[in-house]
């Protein structure tokens, strides 16, 4: 077994690897930082499926984005909610025996995929930021939720209420939360993140009455 002095001096070793590589190529290595959301509603008690973002006040290159699928599975939308990047293509496969017809009515994406089974040949393009409710003319108890933003730097919560967006580079960040039920809209924060350990963020949100879909 490694002693602590041992650990320590590979450790040493290892910084120092990476400063020559970094001296030698002409290139720094900069650590990826991470902020880490802890949801509550206003009881206290973790909120699930709340989406929380990033959005760098610097200009950053455009990442790659990669196709969706908001499935259709037991009359219910799955997942409940999707949290996309602008521009995001998303599939809307109906893996049920019946036919769908997905719809939505929101100003972010107004869109509607008439009476279908398997998967339609084009994907939905998602190319404002806002929330979208979805819908099935066929079965009014579906409905799910997309919401989009202008940033790569996406995630949503568990049922513990937490969420983490990782691999952000250092600097300021707008960093905002939203839920589908939410009786207000939360104002965003700047923050700035650097180094390798998360940075914790808490918010509470205050919700509408008898809307939170339980599955």
């Amino acid at each position: 077994m490694y002693t602590t002095r041992k650990k320590s001096q590979i450790a040493r070793l290892l910084h120092g690897f990476m400063f020559l590589f970094s001296f030698l190529s002409g290139t720094t290595v900069v650590q990826a930082a991470s902020i880490e959301f802890r949801v509550t509603d206003a009881s206290g008690a973790p909120l699930q499926d709340v989406a929380v973002y990033a959005t760098p006040r610097a200009k950053m290159a455009p990442k790659p984005r990669r196709e969706t699928l908001i499935e259709q599975v037991k009359l219910q939308f799955a997942p409940l909610l999707t949290v996309i990047p602008v521009g995001t293509a998303v599939g809307f496969p109906n893996r049920d025996e019946v036919r769908h017809h997905v719809y939505s009515f929101s100003s972010a994406k107004a869109f509607e995929i008439k009476l279908y089974v398997g998967t339609p040949a084009s994907p939905v393009v998602f190319d404002k930021p806002g929330e979208v409710v979805l819908g099935c003319n066929i079965h009014d108890n579906m409905r799910g939720f997309v919401f989009v933003v202008d940033t790569p730097f996406v995630a949503k919560t568990g049922a513990d209420g937490r969420a983490v967006v990782e691999d952000l580079p250092p600097g300021e960040f707008d960093i905002g939360v939203w839920h589908y039920a939410q009786s207000a809209a939360v104002p965003v924060r700047r923050v700035r993140v650097a180094g390798d350990k998360p940075q914790p963020e808490a918010f509470s949100l205050s919700l509408r009455p008898g809307q939170l879909i339980k599955r």
